[in-house]
């Protein structure tokens, strides 16, 4: 699994993102470096990056893109580590969605239904005013910001004067933007994302029933909350006249009752018990999936929290286990190899994540950590490999910054010190470490011929400023 170590995130989630979990519900009705080996980044976006849990949401999102028209969007989904019910559009390109959206969905269509709304969102248009200043801006940038909404309501929520300074400081956009175009979804846009969700989901012969399920689960567990809201700055319609709109629409589909395909289920179930397994707490996930659940889910959720908070050695076998039940599956074999890779053993990983990136539809992230896993041999000659890998998958993963840092580090084997300059400043950007970037990529500059491919992608860095600011500190 691809993620920033959500288990820390999880259970160290600050108010600001409790706070922004009611924020930015744009799917709601209430206003990645790879997990494998790397530690998170301390300032980093809490975002989770997984091959199989991604493959599963591009197969749930692409019929709904296609019924909407925006398939050829290159709309990508992109997974917050938060355990709370949520999920936004901040532009045309990107869905943002909780993990705790994914972890609560009993049923693919809970999922997709949540997705045909968010989609609603894209092909209406909305928040169009913050197209022009997000869509340069990489997936790191908008979290960051989002993260800096939140800190600041959060602040304001507690008259906590330093704390609110603190969360302007993350802001550099005009707050007047912030406010009008991010967080301000007004009725007639939810009621038409709803209505569109449906239409999708009509249109390709799936169940509604999922998506009212979804949002009504939502508002029971908001209606307390709401009691506090002013309903003159709640942009969004309260929960309860949401689910009942909702509700008239939705029981209408013919399709209402359809239940989804037993294989679909069963892979959202494995979904399902990956999340556990890395998010909670082994004794956590030892109640949800005792001992006597001898279920695929149950052996999945175990082994992988048995691997993340216990010996490595000692998972190994639960996970050749799951190979042995299902030698294809491409997954297992990444687990063990990610396993092997944490445990200090990269040489031995190497040919587990071999056989996953064989076996996965959409390897570029397993790609990612098979080339770390070589590099991590500190063998010079798995360098050119390791290059041929990384540079293939930031061609499907063109915002990874653990791709180009690994990169720079194989170009550095290499002893191709312009190239590894390039890389490190790439790997930067990606971070929105634009200070970094540019000295980067101005010592770059030196080493490759004026003109050359290098020198320019080094030069559009070392020379780029953003239109809007979207971060602090730069």
């Amino acid at each position: 699994m691809d993620v920033i170590d959500t288990a820390i995130a999880a259970r160290r989630r600050p108010k600001a993102c409790r706070a922004l979990a009611l924020l930015t519900a744009g799917a709601v009705g209430l206003a990645g470096v790879p997990v494998a080996a790397q530690a998170p980044e301390p300032k980093g976006p809490p975002l989770i990056r997984d091959a199989e849990i991604e493959q599963l949401l591009r197969e749930y999102t692409q019929p709904i893109l296609q019924a909407a028209g925006v398939a050829k969007q290159n709309v990508h989904i992109v997974i917050i580590s938060d355990r709370s019910f949520n999920a936004f559009v901040a532009d045309g390109r990107r869905i943002f969605i909780n993990a705790g959206t994914l972890m609560d969905a009993q049923t693919p269509n809970e999922v997709i239904g949540v997705l045909a709304h968010e989609t609603g969102h894209i092909a209406g248009g909305h928040l169009a005013r913050l197209r022009e200043q997000l869509a340069q801006a990489t997936t790191q940038s908008i979290i960051a910001l989002l993260l800096g909404v939140g800190a600041m309501v959060a602040a304001a929520k507690t008259n906590s004067p330093s704390g609110g300074q603190g969360a302007m400081a993350a802001i550099q956009a005009p707050q007047a933007m912030i406010q009008n175009s991010l967080l301000a979804y007004v009725r007639s846009q939810e009621e038409s994302a709803d209505r569109a969700g449906v239409k999708f989901l009509t249109a390709t012969g799936q169940s509604t029933k999922g998506m009212y399920d979804s949002f009504k689960r939502l508002a029971d567990q908001v209606l307390y909350q709401t009691r506090y809201v002013d309903p003159y700055m709640q942009s969004h319609p309260m929960p309860a006249e949401r689910v009942r709109a909702l509700e008239a629409i939705a029981s209408a589909s013919p399709y209402w009752n359809k239940k989804d395909q037993p294989t679909l289920q069963a892979r959202h179930d494995m979904m399902r018990a990956k999340l556990f397994g890395y998010m909670d707490r082994p004794e956590t996930v030892a109640r949800r999936y005792p001992l006597g659940d001898n279920s695929l889910p149950a052996r999945y959720a175990r082994a992988i929290a048995s691997y993340r908070f216990g010996n490595a050695g000692n998972a190994l076998a639960p996970i050749d286990a799951l190979i042995q039940t299902q030698p294809q599956n491409p997954y297992f074999h990444e687990l063990k190899g990610q396993a092997l890779l944490e445990a200090g053993k990269p040489a031995e990983a190497i040919a587990p994540l071999r056989h996953a990136v064989q076996l996965a539809p959409n390897p570029a992230l397993i790609q990612i950590m098979l080339g770390q896993a070589l590099l991590g041999t500190d063998n010079k000659a798995h360098a050119e490999e390791a290059i041929t890998l990384l540079e293939t998958a930031v061609r499907r993963e063109p915002e990874s910054a653990d791709a180009y840092a690994q990169i720079a580090m194989a170009y550095g084997f290499k002893g191709d010190l312009a190239r590894a300059d390039l890389a490190s400043a790439q790997s930067a950007f990606m971070r929105g470490d634009l200070k970094t970037a540019r000295q980067l990529a101005s010592r770059a500059k030196t080493r490759f011929p004026v003109g050359s491919p290098g020198w320019v992608k080094a030069d559009d860095i070392a020379t780029y400023r953003p239109k809007t600011k979207l971060l602090g500190g730069d």
